[in-house]
């Protein structure tokens, strides 16, 4: 996974290495977060770290969530929540794609079958 940042007016890409856990400030580092930010994020509900506060540990997909929610504040103006409920409703659908084609499948093994 890349990501962008800008140093001295100059674009520069660099490489995220992916992994099992990143920690508060490796991610505040990653998606370019104020710690402020990242304590809203929690507190929204968009991220869910494990651990207690100050030795929090973040999962791949809550580096996800931070950088979508990053991408709908900046490229669209969304806030915080609607950030938070956007990505909820977004692996909503995702589930429910998954379950309707599972159950297609089911479908047609038992027409092919009876």
């Amino acid at each position: 996974m890349g990501a962008m940042s800008e140093e001295g007016g100059a674009l520069v890409r660099w490489q995220v290495e992916l992994r099992q856990s990143y920690s508060a400030a490796e991610l505040c580092a990653i998606c370019e977060l104020a710690g402020e930010e990242l304590l809203a994020m929690v507190e929204e509900g968009l991220l869910r770290p494990s651990g207690t506060p100050g030795r929090w540990r973040f999962g791949a997909e809550d580096l996800a969530r931070a950088l979508a929610a990053r991408r709908l504040q900046r490229d669209l103006g969304v806030n915080l929540a609607g950030a938070a409920l956007a990505l909820d409703l977004a692996e909503e659908l995702r589930r429910l794609r998954a379950r309707v084609a599972l159950l297609e499948r089911l479908l047609e093994e038992d027409l092919s079958q009876g």
